[in-house]
């Protein structure tokens, strides 16, 4: 009797485990393409949705940085692109014009997860192509300054200066101090490799970095001119090296005083963090970019990557599920605590790990006054063939005005496809 008993019971557990299995041909199969580190540490997230999301099973591929614009291409000649993928910001247009994205639009209309309202407006913005979304950021980035408050403190300023003005001004009153330490010392460190200072300094200018529909270079316009001397200015008065052969570890450069202001992103705390010895630890902090107008902070630029989802997926409702709880306030406080990288919806800011993070302050101040960069697929392009022209006004090659004449020249080459479909639909 025991025995006829114990089988029964056996078979009704064995009935109820059934029912609450999916069966394998009801469970939807969606691939995620993460780039870099972020594809190996959203697993953790990635493992969180199938719980919750049983008839879900998601394929994560991680794509190393270096590799993963040539794949995408590749993905979509190939008509085998994921159904939804991390892309960078400044690839977003590019994907855009194949017509190899999702509008994302309904999706959102009928969401009560993803708040458009809560993202910083200018990180938004930069998701938006011709009033269309394409994308939904999944952590931003931005550009501030990390300095030594001791040896800004010795020159005067007990805060970070506010205009490029005084930035100026705290340089050459550190610049004398160290000469007459007999120390060597570039104050404000402005890698002639790197494009960013130069277009945030742009930006601040007023922008118009384009002309005629984005069609031809404007960088030899008033108002880049304007910025480019700025940055020149630096370089000129020995503020910053002309050459990156003296700053072989900026960590060490940094610690020993070689150099006092540097403009970087948010993974930079981390770094610092580590690498900086302990007795200074206490004598470095972040600051937003100083301003060349009378707003503060200056303008810089909203960076970072966004979530999107792929036209050809068969799969779209369930990659929606996805984009939204990755995107989500909770997901995106975790993300951040494992990353370090900073979350796009402003309520995430309230959580204790960033709202006690002193460091992080200025990001989020930063935040505030971000604008998008141009929205076309030459851009990319065009600013790494920026940084040439940074080199040469840098190590007095040329002048200002002679640099970004010849540069425009170089961008409307870039521009050339683009000038000839503006001009087609005239």
């Amino acid at each position: 009797m025991m025995r006829v008993i114990l089988n029964i019971v056996t078979g009704v557990v064995i009935v109820l485990a059934l029912r609450c299995t999916p069966a394998s041909n009801d469970v939807v199969v969606i691939k995620f393409w993460g780039m870099g580190n972020e594809g190996e540490m959203v697993l953790p997230l990635i493992k969180e949705f199938e719980r919750l999301n049983p008839t879900i099973k998601v394929e994560t591929q991680q794509i190393p940085w270096t590799a993963a614009h040539e794949k995408l291409l590749t993905a979509y000649a190939g008509e085998s692109t994921p159904d939804v993928c991390q892309l960078g910001n400044t690839w977003l247009p590019e994907f855009t014009v194949l017509n190899a994205l999702e509008p994302l639009d309904p999706f959102v209309k009928n969401s009560t997860l993803v708040d458009l309202n809560d993202i910083f407006p200018g990180v938004l913005k930069t998701n938006i192509l011709d009033s269309t979304l394409y994308g939904i950021p999944w952590y931003v980035d931005t550009r501030v300054v990390f300095y030594r408050k001791d040896m800004l403190k010795q020159a005067g300023f007990d805060e970070f200066p506010k205009t490029w003005g005084e930035v100026l001004q705290a340089s050459r009153t550190i610049q004398q101090q160290a000469k007459a330490s007999k120390k060597l010392c570039y104050p404000f460190f402005l890698p002639t490799n790197e494009w960013v200072p130069a277009i945030a300094l742009g930006m601040q200018a007023g922008g118009n970095f384009l002309k005629e529909k984005n069609s031809r270079g404007n960088f030899s316009g008033k108002q880049f001119t304007k910025a480019f001397s700025l940055l020149n200015e630096f370089y000129r008065k020995q503020y910053s090296p002309s050459g990156m052969q003296l700053i072989t570890n900026m960590y060490n450069s940094f610690s020993d005083g070689l150099i006092a202001m540097y403009i970087t992103g948010p993974w930079n705390i981390g770094e610092f963090t580590r690498r900086i010895p302990a007795h200074l630890q206490q004598q470095w902090m972040t600051a937003p970019l100083p301003s060349m107008d009378s707003l503060w902070p200056g303008v810089s630029l909203p960076l970072g990557t966004s979530l999107v989802m792929f036209k050809n997926s068969k799969h779209k409702k369930a990659a929606w599920k996805l984009i939204e709880f990755l995107s989500s306030v909770e997901q995106s406080i975790k993300f951040y605590n494992v990353t370090g990288n900073l979350p796009p919806r402003q309520a995430a800011w309230r959580d204790s790990s960033l709202a006690h993070n002193q460091y992080v302050k200025a990001f989020y101040q930063q935040l505030q006054r971000v604008d998008p960069l141009p929205q076309i697929p030459e851009w990319e392009q065009i600013v790494i063939r920026l940084q040439t022209y940074v080199e040469y006004i840098a190590t007095g090659t040329t002048t200002v005005e002679q640099a970004l004449k010849q540069f425009d020249g170089e961008v409307d080459v870039m521009l050339e496809k683009r000038r000839w479909l503006v001009e087609k639909q005239r």
